[in-house]
């Protein structure tokens, strides 16, 4: 069993730097919530979510604490966060040695690097908030041309684990009936939700270059080694998916 975080299979720049943490990490959680919880609302006891947040400094060697968002499964990005956690599902910076965050067990955690290596971005895509288009609202609040971006889609939710009902397959369908593509029927009312081709067909209708968008192998649902899901235990820890520029 891998004890380490994942390294994304990517190009961005050299500068630029990601993980995403495993729940197999050495921390403090126990069950539900074992090893390496990093969610503070989830239910864990807070002192082992601060150890564990804490232990992320020299485990991962980054450069600073990252900075937390108070996630909603919303659309909003928030430009170069603070430590007090602003209410948000997604954030951009263009100062280096500024770590972003967000949490995720089953929502896809989309990473994004202008392709000059001088902003990056992070976005926090459940169903609800992909559907609402915090993968738009994240491009559009980079400085960075969508054409000169580098995307990398993190665990989540995959495509054969993911059952979803009409609700969420008609909201894909109502914004775009391409969305088809992504849906496989399961049973009556209900189809298997592909969260990568979602992702990628709207990082495409914003003009992220499809051969520069990475990714989107890893299922959260199906490797209970390695990632929390809640869709799959209920009660669950969360991962981090983290992004900086090297100072």
């Amino acid at each position: 069993m891998a004890l380490s975080a994942l390294l994304p299979d990517w190009n961005a720049p050299a500068n630029v730097r990601a993980r995403v943490t495993t729940r197999n990490l050495a921390g403090r959680s126990i069950a539900p919530f074992d090893r390496f919880n990093l969610g503070s609302r989830c239910g864990d006891d807070p002192r082992a979510v601060a150890a564990n947040r804490a232990a992320l400094l020299g485990l991962l060697d980054l450069p600073a604490p990252p900075r937390w968002l108070h996630q909603v499964h919303g659309i909003q990005v928030v430009d170069d966060p603070g430590f007090d956690e602003p209410e948000g599902d997604a954030a951009v910076t263009r100062v280096p040695g500024h770590v972003l965050a967000v949490l995720t067990a089953d929502c896809l955690p989309v990473v994004l690097a202008a392709a000059d290596g001088r902003e990056v971005a992070v976005a926090h895509a459940g169903w609800g908030g992909l559907c609402a288009g915090v993968i738009e609202a994240t491009v559009a609040a980079m400085h960075t041309s969508s054409a000169d971006l580098h995307a990398w889609l993190g665990p989540a939710a995959g495509p054969l684990a993911y059952e979803v009902d009409a609700t969420v397959r008609d909201a894909f369908l109502a914004h775009n009936p391409s969305a088809i593509d992504a849906f496989a029927s399961t049973r009556s009312g209900h189809w298997n939700a592909d969260l990568y081709t979602l992702a990628r067909q709207r990082l495409d209708d914003v003009g992220v270059n499809p051969g520069c968008v990475s990714g989107g192998e890893l299922c959260t649902i199906s490797d209970a080694a390695r990632f929390y899901s809640h869709r799959r235990d209920q009660r669950s820890g969360r991962m981090a998916t983290l992004v900086w520029m090297a100072p």
